[in-house]
């Protein structure tokens, strides 16, 4: 499929610069022929006893750090002691060419691509980032804000309510809809709560530049599926319950397992580093029901909802919320999918 098949307009006061606490959902069941709006409260007790909500209990780490002369750079991966695989704005930049970041540390381009690979004079560890870097928040929303600097409370607004395990570059962001006293009252349901871990990096949040979806690779994203999660979602399915992903990296990580692309370890659980890149013609195995935010024109995960629900009726429910002012993106709204 051609990547411009998954273009849609939308006008940039929609982007949502800070999450709101009364966020709106859209709602299109399988059998909807439209969608509809319906409340936080509504939308938890469509979640039946003995269905599954599925989690993902990353945590972001704060990861971007502004050199001297103002270059943003997003630190990925370390390679060796002075050596990191790191996103920046290489166009500014020459093969060689040296700059320095906070705390007397001297950085130098090594190589261009994606990533990008970078040398700096000192070693350094998280203790680094924790004092120098911040949460690395989409661009879009620095530009709808006109500020590329964070707002103190991103710490609290960025971080899921049961962020754990530290190692995403970027949140899971339909869990910042949901608190904890919400899982609590689904739990009071009889739904089960079936954590996993994938920790978001590029291949969640990199635009497809390719022509066709066929051309786009997607970078490998580290995951576990715990064995307690297994047997949670296993009972369910043997009873005809539903399964439900809340966002697209769990869709990504259940559906990684659900077609034996992560491996056993010797606790039983199912990791693995996965490139699965889910697009129209995709065959669900495990998700029955998808909570996700509205997500940007020719992404991957504009592609991934348009898999589980309908490219056609994917776009003509964004047109439809846009004409009624849902919030868009990241802070944004919330929409609801079930097949």
């Amino acid at each position: 499929m051609l990547t411009a098949d998954f273009y849609y307009n939308f006008p940039e006061h929609l982007v949502a610069t800070k999450p709101h606490e009364n966020f709106r959902t859209m709602w299109l069941g399988a059998n909807d022929s439209l969608p509809s709006e319906i409340a936080k409260n509504e939308l938890l007790l469509r979640l039946n006893p003995g269905d599954v909500l599925a989690i993902n209990d990353t945590r972001v780490l704060r990861r971007r750090v502004t050199a001297l002369n103002g270059l943003e750079i997003l630190f990925l991966k370390q390679i060796s002691a002075n050596n990191w695989e790191v996103l920046c704005p290489a166009s500014k930049l020459r093969n060689g060419e040296e700059f320095c970041l906070p705390n007397d540390i001297n950085a130098r381009l090594e190589a261009r691509g994606l990533p990008q690979k970078l040398w700096v004079s000192k070693p350094f560890d998280e203790n680094y980032f924790v004092k120098h870097g911040e949460l690395a928040l989409p661009p879009y929303i620095q530009k709808a804000r006109g500020n590329r600097k964070n707002y103190p409370e991103e710490e609290k607004w960025y971080q899921t309510a049961w962020a754990e395990k530290l190692g995403s570059q970027a949140a899971p962001t339909a869990s910042l809809h949901f608190t904890n006293s919400d899982l609590d009252f689904l739990r009071g349901r009889g739904v089960q709560i079936a954590p996993l871990t994938l920790h978001v990096g590029m291949g969640t949040f990199l635009p497809i530049k390719s022509k066709s979806l066929e051309e786009h690779h997607m970078h490998n994203e580290s995951t576990q599926v715990p064995l307690s999660t297994i047997k949670i979602i296993s009972h369910a399915k043997s009873k005809n319950k539903k399964v439900w992903a809340l966002g697209t990296t769990v869709t990504r990580a259940l559906e990684s397992w659900g077609h034996g692309l992560l491996r056993e370890d010797a606790n039983r659980d199912f990791i693995g580093d996965t490139e699965l890149f889910i697009r129209p013609g995709f065959r669900f195995e495990v998700v029955d029901g998808l909570f996700t935010n509205f997500h940007q024109p020719c992404s991957t995960l504009l592609a991934l909802v348009s898999a589980f629900a309908g490219r056609d009726r994917v776009i003509s429910s964004y047109e439809w919320a846009i004409s009624q002012n849902f919030r868009l993106f990241s802070y944004g709204d919330l929409t609801a999918w079930t097949r």
